[in-house]
């Protein structure tokens, strides 16, 4: 074998070698941004896609509208990424105000605005005390509930949610 080919053939088997090793494992800073993220999009996927004529049904009389829920769900999002940054925020009226947030458009962005702040907020986290992990995935699940909530707000109005679509 010529002294180029027998270069060429180590240097492959090196980019091969490096490339092969394996990922590190995810932290729990990169756990929690890939959960965030996911039930976030799913969450604001559903708002954008639900029928805006629809946006004040709601299953019950003592039950939130699917609007309320969005509005309930934005609120405590951004509360969530605020606590994480350090501020006094305080927990009620428990949803966003429905004299400020009546649109679809208006819940939608307020719903994506609080979400990116919470991704934004993980990202930058230096340190993320045992406190901090408890609030993080705490709201995850919260999220999650609320998901599917909804998911039942579009079966009971006929329509197929995003995820059990066909792809």
């Amino acid at each position: 074998m010529s002294q180029s080919l027998l270069s060429v053939v180590m240097l492959l088997a090196a980019a091969v070698a490096a490339g092969a090793q394996p990922k590190p494992e995810p932290t729990v800073k990169d756990v929690l941004i890939e959960q965030w993220k996911d039930i976030g999009d799913k969450v604001v996927k559903l708002a954008k896609e639900f029928p805006e004529d629809k946006y004040e049904f709601k299953p019950a009389a003592p039950v939130r509208t699917f609007a309320d829920v969005l509005r309930h769900v934005a609120f405590w999002n951004d509360y969530v990424a605020r606590t994480a940054r350090g501020e006094k925020v305080d927990g009620k009226p428990n949803e966003l105000s429905k004299t400020e947030y009546r649109t679809k458009a208006q819940i939608v962005a307020a719903l994506k605005r609080a979400t990116d702040a919470g991704t934004a907020e993980l990202k930058n986290s230096t340190e993320l005390s045992g406190k901090l992990v408890g609030l993080w995935s705490g709201f995850i699940g919260h999220s999650s509930e609320h998901y599917g909530q909804l998911v039942v707000y579009y079966r009971l109005n006929g329509i197929v949610p995003p995820a059990s679509r066909t792809q």
